[in-house]
């Protein structure tokens, strides 16, 4: 089998997508499946492990970190005529992943989706929710030219459902478990933060507008306001960091981390916030679970595939920063359930297996191939 992978970004560890991707990349060489990747921004030499490939691009105004693919596949076609895909799987709906699927009506080559980003939810968070059916629009006409897409959780393959976007299948992601565990558990790295014995209260994520910032800024507001018994730390960065920091003057900032550093961090924290409503998976939801925290989080999308009410985390009103204060002060206020929780949710985090994702995946796969040489076969008939 050979697939080409498509998305506008392949920097490693830049964000969850990527972080998926380069799963996908492992999972193609373990299985001796032959795959290439296109993108608009390559990674670091170091980081390179399948043959990748940029195309032509120009910088996004307001993510500078990001690139947006000149639109069309003749940038690409060459490559694709020497390397001869089975199989084309596009992670991002953006003009590369517009041009591919054109690629693959063109020249008849089977096309899958991984639904990484919920690119319809967007658009209300920068002023512009005017834009949110069109949005969909383009969402579902994209998706709907895929023979399969995946779909990391339940809650969003039914949005998607509900939207009327076709042959969807669930495939959730993974966690890397040999890197996100308790034993990072570090009691030098908590007494950066006084004498390291209050609980530290963690986020980690991109700094964009869309994880729901404002009502993390507003959560935190409410906690301090009622007591001081606990240590805020934010991990990452991105464009809306410097107005957040203003906004929680006295929590801690630490940038972006990846890798043992990230490990630690999760495993030295006791709460996980998550107040996002956007996700399609929340991969550092499942990463801070398999690390032994209790998480909070908003009752919406990704977290709610992934989280058990009451059981292995606390699912919160949507949007709402004092539904996600009660929860951590609850937290707070029961140390015992509090440690009941985190086990539970380590529990449940270690029910995703990247090994079981991806021979999902790759045996899907196959069955889109089948599908597609029948499908041709009956029309040729």
């Amino acid at each position: 089998m050979r697939i080409a992978y498509f998305n506008a970004n392949l920097r490693k560890g830049q964000d969850g997508v990527t972080r998926c991707m380069y799963k996908m990349f492992e999972g193609a060489l373990e299985r001796n499946v032959q795959a290439i990747a296109l993108t608009s921004t390559l990674p670091d030499p170091r980081d390179i492990i399948i043959p990748m490939y940029k195309v032509p691009s120009v910088m996004l105004p307001l993510q500078k970190n990001y690139r947006i693919a000149v639109p069309g596949y003749q940038m690409f076609a060459g490559i694709l005529e020497r390397f001869q895909p089975d199989l084309i799987h596009i992670n991002s709906p953006c003009t590369l992943g517009f041009a591919a699927t054109r690629y693959a009506q063109h020249f008849n080559v089977p096309l899958v989706a991984t639904y990484h980003t919920h690119f319809p939810t967007y658009p209300r968070y920068y002023k512009l929710s005017a834009l949110e059916e069109l949005t969909w629009k383009v969402t579902r006409y994209l998706y709907n030219h895929m023979d399969r897409t995946f779909v990391p959780t339940l809650p969003i393959l039914e949005e998607l459902r509900e939207r009327s976007i076709d042959r969807l299948e669930y495939v959730p992601n993974g966690v890397d478990l040999s890197l996100f565990h308790p034993g990072h558990r570090s009691q030098s790295w908590r007494k950066q933060f006084g004498n390291g014995d209050k609980p530290i209260i963690l986020f980690v994520s991109r700094l964009v507008w869309e994880k729901d910032l404002r009502v993390l800024a507003e959560m935190y507001r409410q906690l301090q306001a009622q007591r001081s018994d606990f240590e805020m730390v934010i991990v990452g960065d991105g464009h809306a960091r410097t107005e957040l920091e203003a906004m929680m003057p006295a929590a801690h900032f630490l940038g972006y981390q990846s890798g043992i550093p990230l490990a630690e961090i999760y495993a030295s924290s006791d709460i996980f916030v998550f107040p996002s409503t956007t996700e399609t998976f929340g991969l550092v939801t499942i990463e801070a679970m398999a690390s032994g925290l209790a998480p909070v989080a908003a009752r919406a999308g990704g977290a709610a595939g992934i989280i058990e009410q009451g059981k292995s985390g606390l699912l919160v009103e949507p949007l709402s920063a004092r539904a996600m204060a009660e929860g951590v002060i609850s937290l707070l206020d029961h140390p015992e359930e509090r440690k009941r929780v985190a086990s539970r949710a380590l529990a449940r985090a270690q029910e995703f297996s990247w090994d079981r994702s991806l021979n999902h995946m790759f045996n899907s796969y196959e069955t889109v191939l089948h599908e597609y040489s029948r499908h041709r076969r009956s029309r040729a008939a």
